[in-house]
Formats: C-alpha cells, structure tokens, sequence
C-alpha cells in the first residue's frame, strides 16, 4: 500500500459495493479502514446468493425485526463482489443498535477520522450515528455519506443500486439502446466502484482542508450524482440540440472510429479521431494504400459522404486476418487502438503486468490472489501487496483491545451478542 493516508483512520458502517469501495481505495493509499459488520448479518453481499432468508437490508434491525439467518458461517459465495470493495481493511462487529455497541462505535469513533456509511438518513437518526451524533464524541470528524439519489429531495430515503440509479436513471441505459431494442444491463459494479472512487477523492479533499484549517466537512456522493457525470456532455448539450450520439457499427462517428470483426470473430476497435492525421499511416500499415488515394476516401469529408462504403471495406479488410494477425500488423502504429480483450487477457496483458495495474492481496493463512489495484499511482511505484477483504469479526478483539477494552469487557460483549 502506499502512504499517502498514512495514520488516517476510517471507520466504515456501510454494505455493498460503492462505499466500502471508497474504503478499499483509501486502504490502499494506506489509511487504516475498520469494516463494522452485523454480528449475525453481516455485509449482505456476503450472502446474496446463499440463502432466500438472509435479509439484503442492512437496516432491518432499525425497523424491529427478527434477524435473518445467521451468516456466520456462508461462504462468500460472491467472492470477487466481496473481495474488490473490501481488501485492505482490517474487520469487526458490531450490534450498533444497541446501547453497548453504541458506545463502542463512538470509543471507536474518538480515535478516528473519517466516518463512512450508506445507511438511510431515518436509519443513522434512530441509531444516533447521525452527524452532529458523531461530531459530539469528535468535533473533527469528517463524515462522509453514500446514497442512491442525494442526501436532499423527496426520494433521500429511497433505496438504490447502481443498475437503477447510475445506470438506468441518469439516462446511460437510454443512451445505449438502439432503435427500440431492450436496454442493456450494466456491466459490472460500474456506477458503484466509479462513486466510491469518487468518494475516496471527496475524503482526501476534506482531509487536506482539515489540515490547513482545522475544519472537518460533511462530504455526500450519490449514484445519480456519478451517473449524471458519466452523462455530462448530453445533459448540458440537450438544449442546444447537441446531445452525444450512440454510435452504431454501421453509422459511426467516423471510419476510423469503430469496432471491426476479425477472421475469428473477435473486435478491433479503432479510435482514431484526428482521420486525417492517421488515416495515410492506417492505410499504409494494413497495405492499403490504394484507400488513401481513392477519390471516394481521401480526406474525412469523403469519407463521410461515402461512410458506407468505407465501412464496408474496412470490414472485408478486417475480415482477413486473425486477431493475433491484426495485432501484429498494427503494433507501434501511431493511432489509438485497441483489440476488445477478454478479463482473461486482461490478467495477462504485458502493459497492465508493467505497470503494476494487479497487485497480490494476502489471506490470513498466507495463500494470495490478484486484485485490481485501484488506479492512482504514487512515487513511480505500484501498489504491492495488500491485506484480502477480512473475514467477518476477523479483527474484532485486536481492535477492541487497542481501544482499552479489557478481555473481561470483551468477553461480556461477545456473550451479550454485541460482538461476534
């Protein structure tokens, strides 16, 4: 990890993706990030595919019901949705919800920096982990809060993942469906993993204006929000009539600026915006030339007055060769490309092994496995090793005892169900 957060404290009460993301990222800028989990619950996540009764709502506790299914002992049967947003912290339990575990979290609390959660404001009100709540045990608490659609508004209550607030509401679902088809599902934690990300950033801005003026801020990012910024160049041209256009194979943007399918079936994409710029040395290097000099494709407004014509060569032409053929052929050409990579390639991708873009995430039995490092670079070095996403409890008395807390009083909690 590096040390750019080094001798920061965050204490995390949050579930899912998107702000324990914010959390893994500032564990890798080397922050100490404390997960509080559930003593029976646990993060949902861990359990979301184990059993129809084990509750998704982190909240149910607030609202008087019985526990779910004790998640103690499930596997994290969604091992990477786990591992991403939750390695390089240390873990613990914790019943919030009642007083013993109350006071616990606001010990905890003193000694920290950051407090980071998604639970609903009607949840951190009834919990009293609300704002000025926190900021009683520690006036320079900077408290930092993940939600769905904003902290203001009639829907601040309403729940909300990425797929429906990112994805769906912002209008980046619209955007991608062509002519009447259905409307793609997100790829991935898209929305989550880009908002906590965010958030990361939004903390580390606050930490820097709390150092220079000793003011601690209360910092909120939404899915919407990040959805929005993803859609920023629609939204602010729609009045003027200059939305972002979804580009379609056979209407692109431009010829060089498409995806184009193999001997194998695979896609190259091509980027190149400057066409003029690239497009003799395009021509040259797949050993066309005589495209560079036809008077139908010569210059970009050619090309655009014969666009399906151009797009149909450049299919034939890539239609010829294999993936591993076009690879070669376009090595050290001067215009962006890329061939669309498999996660699988990914992992052994030359420049991504280079630059360090995996890191080996450690178990406590010593096995390891590779995680993506999260983007920011520090020094010219890479992020190294970090610790694997804790087991539930798995550093809760090591916590408690750096608090003061006695083995009798640990003890005590354990048997009251306070802490696993």
């Amino acid at each position: 990890m590096y040390d750019m957060c080094a001798g920061v404290r965050v204490v995390e009460l949050a579930t899912w993706t998107f702000v324990p993301a914010a959390g893994a990222v500032l564990a890798d800028w080397g922050a100490d990030v404390i997960k509080i989990e559930h003593p029976v619950m646990g993060d949902p996540q861990r359990g979301l595919n184990a059993s129809r009764r084990a509750s998704p709502d982190p909240e149910m506790l607030t609202r008087g019901e019985p526990p779910p299914t004790s998640l103690r002992n499930v596997s994290d049967s969604n091992f990477p949705l786990m591992e991403v947003p939750n390695r390089g912290k240390r873990g613990m339990t914790l019943d919030v919800s009642r007083s013993e575990g109350l006071g616990v979290l606001y010990r905890l609390v003193q000694s920290a920096d950051v407090f980071i959660t998604n639970l609903r404001p009607s949840a951190v009100n009834k919990l009293k982990i609300d704002v000025d709540s926190l900021r009683a045990q520690n006036p320079r608490l900077i408290y930092a809060r993940g939600s769905g659609y904003g902290p203001l508004g009639p829907e601040s209550e309403q729940a909300a993942f990425d797929l429906v607030a990112t994805w769906t509401r912002a209008g980046m679902a619209d955007k991608m469906t062509v002519d009447g088809d259905e409307p793609p599902v997100m790829p991935g934690s898209l929305g989550d993993l880009t908002s906590g990300l965010a958030m990361a950033g939004a903390i580390a801005a606050a930490l820097f204006r709390r150092e220079r003026t000793s003011i601690p801020a209360v910092v909120d990012v939404s899915l919407l929000a990040t959805g929005l910024w993803f859609m920023s160049q629609s939204i602010t041209g729609q009045p003027f009539g200059k939305e972002v256009e979804f580009q379609r194979h056979d209407r692109p943007r431009q010829p060089l600026v498409n995806f184009y399918r193999t001997k194998d079936r695979r896609w190259i994409c091509l980027c190149m915006l400057q066409a003029d710029r690239w497009w003799p040395d395009f021509c040259a290097r797949v050993g066309r030339p005589d495209l560079c000099e036809s008077p139908k494709f010569m210059t970009h407004e050619l090309r655009m007055t014969h666009l399906t014509e151009c797009v149909d060569e450049l299919d034939r032409l890539f239609a010829e060769r294999t993936h591993d053929e076009w690879r070669a052929v376009l090595a050290g050409i001067e215009g962006p490309w890329a061939l669309s990579q498999t996660a699988a390639e990914v992992r052994s991708d030359p420049q991504v092994i280079a630059n360090g873009y995996l890191s080996e995430a450690v178990r406590a039995d010593g096995t390891t496995f590779k995680v993506v490092a999260s983007p920011a670079q520090f020094d010219d070095a890479s992020l190294g090793t970090v610790r694997a996403s804790p087991n539930v409890g798995e550093h809760s008395e090591e916590i408690l005892l750096e608090m003061g807390l006695s083995w009798d009083e640990i003890i005590e909690l354990k048997l009251n169900d306070v802490v696993l």
